[in-house]
């Protein structure tokens, strides 16, 4: 059932998000044109693949003369988050008939992702859960393509001191901080963080990414474990 007011709710709740997006689109668009490979393959990146560091990995592949197949892979490996994701969302949408599914997962980032599972986990009517996610994601897709356009035709007017590089890290911060609010949400943020740190030192390249999750994912869950233990047994020693 659509319901306009969860879309626009879901409009509402990413547009904030869209200050460290609409720079971040702006370096999608104006990286692949710098590496010669042309506007075309900067847009054709943004509707198909529509995950920022992804297209950036492999806009970086081509442009140093690797094979489509390399790229193809370097992204598809960055964006193996989305499959914990898409896990993550599926018990949300299993209502939802398979041709809805297929065309949310398209628009599935980390801000649609984010805003959409704090909601939904605090309750709400099943039926109008896809549209407060697809308000968030139209929203977020069109900002992005808009963006990247910007960046294909502004791109090289833009001095070379603006820190648009900044925007990357941005996007993801501002989805960080929020959750951040438990020890299990801390230790995963500190202990998946540092994995991807020492996996990219340590030569994983976008691997890095998968470490960090898994490492994340980990600290996470044993910390968790230990404070349910801990209130399941106050005081007590033992099981």
């Amino acid at each position: 059932m659509w319901s306009l007011s969860e879309a626009r709710a879901g409009a509402v709740a990413v547009a904030p998000m869209l200050i460290g997006v609409v720079p971040f689109g702006l370096v999608a668009g104006a990286a692949p044109v710098a590496g010669g490979l042309g506007g075309w393959a900067a847009l054709g990146l943004s509707t198909i693949v529509f995950a920022g560091a992804s297209q950036l990995a492999a806009a970086e592949v081509l442009a140093d003369g690797g094979s489509a197949l390399a790229a193809i892979l370097v992204a598809w490996t960055i964006n193996l988050r989305m499959v914990l994701y898409s896990a993550s969302l599926a018990p949300y949408l299993s209502h939802e008939r398979i041709g809805r599914r297929l065309g949310a997962a398209y628009l599935l980032t980390d801000q649609a992702y984010a805003l959409s599972v704090a909601r939904w986990a605090s309750g709400g009517k099943p039926e109008v859960r896809l549209s407060f996610y697809l308000g968030a994601g139209i929203v977020l897709w069109a900002a992005w393509q808009a963006a990247t356009i910007a960046g294909v035709l502004l791109g090289g007017a833009v001095p070379d001191d603006v820190p648009l590089d900044f925007a990357v890290p941005l996007v993801f911060l501002v989805l960080l901080v929020p959750v951040v609010t438990t020890r299990p949400a801390v230790a995963a943020a500190v202990f998946g963080g540092g994995g991807a740190v020492a996996g990219a030192e340590l030569g994983a390249g976008p691997l890095s990414i998968v470490v960090g999750a898994a490492v994340g994912i980990a600290a996470g869950t044993v910390v968790d474990a230990l404070g349910g233990r801990d209130r399941r047994t106050p005081g007590r020693v033992g099981p």
